[in-house]
C-alpha cells in the first residue's frame, strides 16, 4: 500500500474514533457530569494514558526545547481547550446542529491557512470536496430540520470553535516537523488539562469518581476518541497536507450518526443519508491518485 494511502487511512480512523465519543460522553453524563467536565476528564485521562505510553516504550520522547513549547500551546490551548469551550458555549446559546456545522467550518480555515504557512495549493479538486463535505455534515446535522436559533454572539463563537478546531491541524502539522507522534500528543494534552482545569469546576463535582463503572468510561474516553484518535490523526498528518486531513476528517459525524442508529436506535432520514453519501464521496475523491500514464510505467517496471 503507498505511503500516502496508508496517511490517509490513519487520518480516517483518528476521524472515525472521534466519531465515537458521544458514547462515553453521553454515559458520563448520566452520571451527572457537565460538558465542561467531560472536556476535561478526557484531557486528563488522555494525558495520563500518553504518559505511561511514553514511559514504557521510549522515556526520551518526553524531552522538548522550552523554545518549541509554542507548538503545544497551540495544539492543547488555543485548538483543543478553545474550540471546545467555543463548541459547548455555541450549544448553550443555539442548538446542537448550528454548533456542528460552525465547527466544520474548520477544513475551510485549514484550506486558507495551508496555503500561507504550507505553502499548500488551493486546487480545483480541494474546492469541491470541500463544498460537498460541508454540504454533507449541514445534511447529516439536520440543521434543516431543526429551527435556527443564530445570534451574532452565537455566530461568532462558533465560527470561533471551527478556528480553533482548525488549529490542530496546523499547529500539529508544524510540530510533527520536529517531534515525533507520542511527543505531540502527550503535550497537547498536558497543555489542555491546565488550560481547561479552571473552567471546568470539576473539584466541584459530588459524582462519585471511584464508581467502576465511571472509572471505565473515563478510561474509554481516553483511551479510543481521544489517544489513539489523537495518534492516528497526528501520524497521518505527518504524511498528508492540512487541508486534506481536516477534509478527510469530517467523517466524525457521519461515524457519530451511524454509532447513534446503531446504539440508540435513532432513526436516519433520507437527507441524512444523502449527506453520509456526500462527506464519504468527496473523503474518497480528495486521496491522491496517480496519473494513468505513470501508473502503466510503474506496473512495466
Amino acid at each position: 500500500m503507498p505511503y500516502t494511502r496508508i496517511a490517509f487511512l490513519y487520518v480516517a480512523i483518528g476521524a472515525s474514533l472521534w466519531g465515537i465519543i458521544g458514547f462515553f460522553v453521553k454515559e458520563l453524563a448520566d452520571y451527572g457530569y457537565t460538558s465542561l467536565q467531560i472536556v476535561y476528564l478526557r484531557a486528563a485521562s488522555a494525558f495520563l494514558l500518553f504518559l505511561i505510553w511514553i514511559l514504557i516504550q521510549q522515556p526520551a520522547l518526553l524531552k522538548i526545547k522550552p523554545a518549541d513549547a509554542w507548538y503545544f500551546l497551540g495544539t492543547g490551548v488555543l485548538s483543543v481547550s478553545f474550540f471546545n469551550w467555543c463548541y459547548f458555549t455555541t450549544i448553550q446559546t443555539s442548538s446542537l446542529a448550528v454548533a456542528a456545522i460552525l465547527l466544520y467550518t474548520a477544513p475551510a480555515f485549514v484550506l486558507v491557512i495551508s496555503v500561507f504557512v504550507f505553502k499548500e495549493r488551493l486546487t480545483r479538486q480541494k474546492g469541491y470536496a470541500l463544498s460537498a463535505t460541508f454540504l454533507g455534515c449541514i445534511l447529516v446535522s439536520g440543521l434543516f430540520s431543526a429551527q435556527l436559533e443564530l445570534s451574532m454572539k452565537s455566530l461568532w463563537i462558533g465560527l470561533g470553535a471551527g478556528f480553533g478546531y482548525s488549529l490542530y491541524s496546523i499547529f500539529g502539522k508544524l510540530a510533527s516537523k520536529k517531534y515525533k507522534t507520542l511527543t505531540i500528543s502527550f503535550y497537547t494534552f498536558l497543555f489542555a488539562m491546565i488550560a481547561l482545569f479552571p473552567m471546568s469546576d470539576i473539584s466541584s463535582t459530588k459524582v462519585n469518581m471511584f464508581d467502576p463503572t465511571v472509572i471505565l468510561n473515563i478510561i474509554g474516553l481516553g483511551l479510543f476518541p481521544t489517544v489513539l484518535a489523537y495518534w492516528f490523526y497526528t501520524q497521518g498528518l505527518k504524511q498528508l497536507e492540512a487541508s486534506k486531513a481536516a477534509i478527510i476528517s469530517t467523517v466524525e459525524p457521519v461515524v457519530a450518526t451511524i454509532m447513534g442508529f446503531v446504539l440508540y436506535n435513532e432513526s436516519v432520514s433520507f437527507i441524512q443519508a444523502v449527506g453520509i453519501l456526500l462527506v464519504l464521496g468527496a473523503v474518497l475523491f480528495i486521496q491522491e491518485r496517480k496519473p494513468k500514464v505513470m501508473k502503466a510505467i510503474t506496473n512495466s517496471q
